[in-house]
């Protein structure tokens, strides 16, 4: 069992630390498969040619752009192989900020700005830039830093980061001025659909006749934009669902049948091979 556990707490980047933050450049040509992450994400890109792929959105960047990119949502950067790829990536441990939101002030807002917006982009003016740079030059350093009350002294300018971030989102007024997204509307309905009815029938046969296209053109069409097959797409989602329900109580079989598996054995070995423990010991661990 212990095997199992080591394998879940590696799986998908699960994150132990309150936050991790890594200032990465790369000048060799990186290709990423779609993932997602357990956990919240912040990329700051600095510099290269770079578009990024989010549930189905692909984000042309420019320098300094933020994206936020929540919990278990798709994502992959497609990286322009001849120019150097420099930006810095924050995870975000969501039990850290839980201890710190407060009734009027959450910090998890961003994100669900985000989410609900279906726009993970911002993009700062010159002055939002300048305090931004400044934020994350002191928390840099101090991430580095190991004298005394460092780990003190990194958490509160991480949480002046997103404090700031938040505001910025907040406030942001060009979410409709916003050009360099790449996006189809069609898909982008299907996408919705399925994330809001995972425990219906998602068969290719009832979203073509649903959405009035024809299942090979959606099939081709989905894959091109999400970098997943429709059936691969709705069990990751349908697996992060169950993941999710059995965190917060429900039994496992309560979890595969509200999260659309008709079949407990094929969610069991489908789970397994996801997160690398069975049910039965993630409810456990």
């Amino acid at each position: 069992m212990k095997n199992e556990i080591d394998n879940l707490k590696n799986k998908r980047g699960y994150l132990q630390n309150d936050f991790k933050i890594f200032h990465l450049k790369d000048k060799k040509g990186l290709e990423f498969e779609f993932h997602y992450h357990d956990f919240n994400k912040i990329i700051i890109f600095i510099s290269g040619k770079v578009i990024y792929s989010i549930e189905g959105k692909g984000y042309k960047l420019k320098p300094w752009d933020i994206l936020l990119v929540n919990s278990n949502e798709v994502h992959k950067p497609i990286i322009d192989k001849g120019e150097t790829y420099e930006r810095i990536i924050i995870w975000v441990n969501s039990d850290f900020i839980l201890k710190h939101n407060s009734s009027n002030c959450n910090l998890f807002s961003c994100f669900k700005l985000a989410s609900s917006q279906k726009i993970n982009l911002l993009r700062l003016d010159s002055q939002s830039l300048k305090n931004m740079k400044n934020i994350l030059y002191q928390l840099e350093e101090a991430k580095n830093d190991f004298r005394f009350g460092n780990k003190i002294l990194s958490n509160s300018l991480f949480l002046q980061f997103l404090v700031y971030l938040n505001r910025l989102f907040l406030e942001r007024n060009n979410v409709n001025e916003l050009s360099d997204i790449e996006y189809d509307e069609s898909i982008g309905k299907i996408l919705d659909y399925i994330n809001e009815n995972l425990s219906e029938d998602l068969s290719i046969e009832k979203l073509s006749s649903k959405f009035y296209i024809s299942k090979y053109h959606l099939m081709h069409k989905f894959k091109l934009q999400t970098g997943y097959t429709v059936h691969n797409y709705i069990l990751q989602k349908r697996l992060v669902m169950a993941n999710s329900l059995i965190k917060n109580g429900k039994s496992i079989t309560e979890a595969a049948a509200e999260s659309g598996f008709n079949d407990y054995s094929s969610f069991v070995r489908s789970f397994k091979k996801n997160f690398g423990v069975s049910p039965k010991n993630y409810l456990k661990k």
